[in-house]
C-alpha cells in the first residue's frame, strides 16, 4: 500500500515537471537554432538619463542601457553643444548597465540645461533640466533638517489627529459607526493618492522598459495579497494573547499610513534635492496638513479600548517617522524605481487596512454596510482628503 501511495506521489510530480521540460526546449530552440525567428525589424538602441546631479566645475549624469541591444557611448553635449567628457566605468554599456557620464562645465545656479547623450549610431537622448541646483551631499546639518521637516510632515500631524480621541470616546453607536467608516473614506484616499503618485513618477522618471502601470498594478497586488495575509494572522494571534482585536486593526492602520508616508518624504527629499526649494515647501505645508487626518483613521478603532495612550503614541510613531526616512532616502539616494516600488507598496497596504475595518464596520453594523452612517462617513473622508489636498 505505501509503494503504491509513492508511486502516485511521483507521477504526481512527474506530472507538474513535464511542461517546464517543454517549455525550457521551446526556449532553448528559439535563443538557439531557431534564433532567426526573431530577427524581423532592425532593434534600436534607448538610452535612460536617469539622474543628474551638478558638482562643482561638473555635470555627472548617470545613464543605462535600457534597450535591446548592447550600446557605444559616443559622445555628450550640454545644451546641444558637445563637451568633453569621461564615461565610468566605460564606454560600452550591455543592457540594463548603468555609468556614469561626467561632464567638466562651469554650471549656472538656477539655469535650465539639456542634457545630451549620443551613442554610436547617432541616436541622441536627452534629459531637461528646469534649474540647476548643487548635488546634496550627505552631511549631519543636512540628516538633521530632513529629520525635523520628516517630523513637522509626518509625526506631528499624526499626532494632532489622535487628539480627536476623546470626542470619540464619548459619541453612540451611530457615530462611531459614521467614524469608522470615515476611516475608510480617508484610506481609500490615501491608496488612490499612492497609486496615482506612484504612476506620475514612473512617466516622469522611470525607463519605459520597466513598464510602470504594470509595475505599479503588481507591487500593489504582491503588497495587499502578502500583508493581508500577515493581517489576518495578527487578528487571529489578537484572539488569543493581550492584543484585542481594535488594536490590531490600529496597528494595521499606523503601518499602511506609514507606508505612505514614506513616499511623502521622498517626494519632499528630491524636491529638495533637485533644488525646488518653492515646490518643497508646498509639500511640506499641504502634507502636514493633509496628514492630520490621518490620526483620526488611527485614534477611530482604538476609541473603544482603555489605558491607550502609551499605545496611541507608538502607534502615531510607526505612522508618521517613515516621513523622515523617506526625506533621508529622497534627498540622499533618490531612486525613481524605488520609489514607485515604496508607493505602490503603500497603495496595497492601505487597500488590506481598508478590508479589514470593513469587515469591522460589517459586524458592528449586523452587515447592513448601507446605513447612512456608514455612506456618509465614507463620503466625507473622501471629500475631507480631497479638501485638505488641494494644498499639495
Amino acid at each position: 500500500m505505501e509503494l503504491d501511495n509513492n508511486k502516485s506521489k511521483v507521477k504526481v510530480v512527474v506530472s507538474g515537471i513535464i511542461p517546464f521540460f517543454f517549455i525550457i526546449l521551446m526556449m532553448a530552440y528559439i535563443f538557439g537554432p531557431g534564433a532567426g525567428l526573431l530577427d524581423f525589424g532592425v532593434a534600436l538602441p534607448e538610452i535612460t538619463i536617469e539622474k543628474v546631479d551638478f558638482i562643482e566645475s561638473e555635470i555627472q549624469a548617470t545613464i543605462r542601457n535600457t534597450g535591446p541591444i548592447p550600446v557605444e557611448i559616443a559622445m555628450a553635449d550640454v545644451n546641444d553643444r558637445i563637451q568633453p567628457s569621461a564615461i565610468e566605468p566605460d564606454r560600452f554599456l550591455e543592457r540594463y548597465e548603468t555609468a556614469l557620464v561626467r561632464i567638466p562645465f562651469e554650471w549656472n545656479e538656477a539655469e535650465p540645461y539639456a542634457i545630451g547623450i549620443t551613442v554610436e549610431d547617432g541616436t541622441r537622448f536627452e534629459k531637461q533640466i528646469e534649474a540647476a541646483a548643487p548635488a546634496l551631499e550627505p552631511t549631519l546639518d543636512l540628516a538633521i533638517f530632513f529629520a525635523i521637516i520628516g517630523t513637522y510632515v509626518g509625526i506631528i500631524p499624526v499626532m494632532i489627529g489622535l487628539l480627536w480621541l476623546p470626542f470619540i470616546k464619548k459619541i453612540n453607536k451611530s457615530k462611531y459607526h459614521f467614524f469608522l467608516a470615515l476611516t475608510v473614506g480617508l484610506l481609500l484616499f490615501l491608496g488612490i493618492d499612492s497609486i496615482e503618485e506612484a504612476i506620475e513618477v514612473s512617466k516622469e522618471n522611470l525607463a519605459d522598459v520597466f513598464n510602470g502601470i504594470l509595475l505599479v498594478a503588481t507591487v500593489t497586488a504582491l503588497s495587499f495579497l502578502g500583508l493581508y495575509y500577515a493581517g489576518e494572522k495578527l487578528l487571529k494571534k489578537s484572539e488569543s494573547s493581550r492584543l484585542t482585536k481594535p488594536v490590531a486593526i490600529a496597528l494595521m492602520i499606523s503601518i499602511g499610513i506609514g507606508l505612505h508616508n514614506f513616499g511623502e518624504g521622498l517626494a519632499i527629499g528630491a524636491a529638495v534635492g533637485i533644488g525646488s526649494i518653492a515646490f518643497s515647501t508646498f509639500l511640506i505645508v499641504g502634507f502636514a496638513l493633509h496628514n492630520t487626518t490621518e490620526g483620526i483613521a488611527i485614534a477611530a478603532p482604538m476609541s473603544r479600548e482603555r489605558k491607550v495612550i502609551g499605545k496611541l503614541a507608538i502607534m502615531g510613531m510607526i505612522a508618521g517617522s517613515p516621513a523622515i526616512f523617506g526625506a533621508w532616502v529622497g534627498g540622499f539616494v533618490y531612486s525613481p524605481f524605488s520609489s514607485v516600488v515604496f508607493l505602490s507598496i503603500g497603495a496595497g497596504a492601505i487597500f488590506q487596512v481598508i478590508i479589514i475595518i470593513l469587515n469591522m464596520i460589517r459586524v458592528e453594523c449586523n452587515n447592513n454596510l448601507s446605513s447612512a452612517a456608514v455612506v456618509s462617513g465614507i463620503s466625507v473622508g473622501m471629500v475631507v482628503m480631497y479638501l485638505t489636498g488641494i494644498l499639495i
